[in-house]
């Protein structure tokens, strides 16, 4: 649809360069808010890369390693800061938008004003045409006139050579023919007369329209530059609403990709978090385990994952390593204690340390009532000190771990109510503790 049949040009409307906000202040508007499109989106997907480095989901519970709260706390910073970044680009849209609308009522202020000066434009050709129509009318009809006068001179020239002259004033007595003459002439006066004022006032308005076509031309000439003056600053106007349009166009675009890396962010963010939740959850059953394990490794008789139990309560009343010799009715121990003495009191329970097969129940010297246990692999335990009969296996048996074998006493070289631990790896007896704590019991 032509825009001549939209909008009515008034002849109030202002022409270009009356406005304050230019075409070139709205592009500058729109750069600026273009760029901070794109910076948003940069920095969105630095964050978005630097997260996807940081945050390592396990596939499975036997990954290496689980996120941290730290990295979590990391995860949900970046998504709060890409879901800003997407409220900033939303904003920043509004704000194009708003000037798309400021340069659509720039481009179309333009256009009326161009269509007003396009009017002026041809209502001065068509006035120019017209005093230009005035001008050839009257120079035609002084023409006409001219032509006229000629023709009344030729007869006049002839009359006054030919009959007029002769018949005026020959022919005196003849009164009819006199007036017949006069009349003539009188005629002839008359069409003179009136020829050459037909001929001054054509004369008159060609001068006139002559004057009238200068000043019109001069007037066209104006309303031309008026009209391209016009032409440029639509296109200027029109140039800005592209580019707003495009800015708009490409925020927009920017804005579903923010919104798809926001949406990566947040399903990072929850992958993370369901990973940190299942780290946590396996730290807690592995301390839970632990803690298990302790009680087990802590009550007597109690069988760990290893498959090893503590074979005695108490604190632990001797080291392993060189101490004073003990002496007592049965004689004196050595100056070396090899094994590890648990303060159990009298007549408590004592486990075997693992499963395998008796090879020592009985009296020991000053050991008292001993039991030996080979649990094959070179590796045996022994129990001294036991009550009188206290016993409750002999030579050939199989025990299990954690079976109670015997009951404390303080028989042999013993001043008090004790379990003497030992362990022979090789022939050798060793410090029993980090034996056992290698395998998850803590003495004492």
């Amino acid at each position: 649809m032509d825009r001549t049949s939209q909008r009515t040009p008034t002849a109030g409307a202002r022409m270009p360069g009356a406005r304050t906000l230019g075409t070139r202040t709205l592009r500058g508007r729109t750069g600026t808010l273009r760029g901070r499109a794109r910076h948003l989106v940069a920095g969105l997907s630095i964050a978005t890369m630097a997260l996807v480095g940081a945050v390592a989901v396990p596939a499975s519970a036997q990954a290496a390693t689980y996120p941290t709260w730290d990295e979590l706390q990391a995860a949900k910073a970046n998504t709060a800061a890409g879901a800003a970044a997407v409220d900033q680009v939303t904003s920043l849209i509004a704000q194009l938008e708003t000037n798309v609308q400021v340069t659509r009522a720039e481009a179309e202020l333009r256009t009326d004003e161009l269509m007003v000066a396009q009017q002026k434009f041809d209502d001065a050709v068509a006035r120019a045409d017209q005093i230009q129509a005035q001008a050839d009318a009257a120079a035609a009809e002084a023409a006409a006139a001219e032509r006229n006068a000629g023709q009344v001179a030729a007869q006049l020239y002839r009359a006054g050579t030919g009959d007029v002259g002769v018949n005026l004033f020959l022919d005196a007595g003849n009164a009819e023919a006199t007036e017949k003459l006069l009349a003539k002439l009188g005629s002839m006066e008359k069409m003179v007369e009136r020829t050459s004022g037909i001929y001054n006032r054509a004369q008159e308005k060609q001068n006139s329209a002559t004057s009238l076509a200068g000043q019109a031309e001069v007037a066209r000439a104006e309303r031309e530059k008026l009209r391209i003056a016009a032409e440029e600053a639509l296109a200027a106007a029109q140039a800005a609403q592209a580019a707003a349009e495009a800015a708009l166009a490409e925020s927009q675009a920017k804005k579903i990709e923010l919104e798809q890396q926001l949406k990566f962010l947040q399903d990072t963010e929850a992958q993370t978090a369901a990973a940190y939740q299942e780290g946590e959850r396996i730290r807690k059953e592995e301390e839970e385990r632990r803690r298990q394990e302790a009680l087990r490794s802590g009550s007597p008789g109690t069988v760990a994952s290893s498959g090893w139990a503590k074979p005695a309560g108490g604190a632990i009343t001797g080291d392993f390593g060189p101490r004073s010799p003990i002496c007592a009715g049965d004689g004196c121990s050595g100056s070396f204690h090899y094994a590890v003495d648990l303060g159990t009191g009298c007549s408590a329970p004592i486990y075997a340390a693992n499963s395998g097969v008796v090879t020592f129940s009985g009296w020991s010297g000053t050991y008292g009532n001993f039991i030996k246990i080979d649990h094959g692999g070179g590796i045996s335990t022994g129990y001294a000190h036991i009550r009188d009969g206290g016993r409750f296996v002999g030579v050939g048996a199989w025990v299990e771990a954690g079976q109670n074998i015997a009951s404390s006493g303080t028989t042999g070289a013993s001043t008090g109510c004790h379990l003497h631990f030992e362990v022979y790896s090789g022939g050798s007896r060793i410090d029993p503790v980090p034996f056992m704590a290698d395998r998850g019991i803590r003495l004492g």
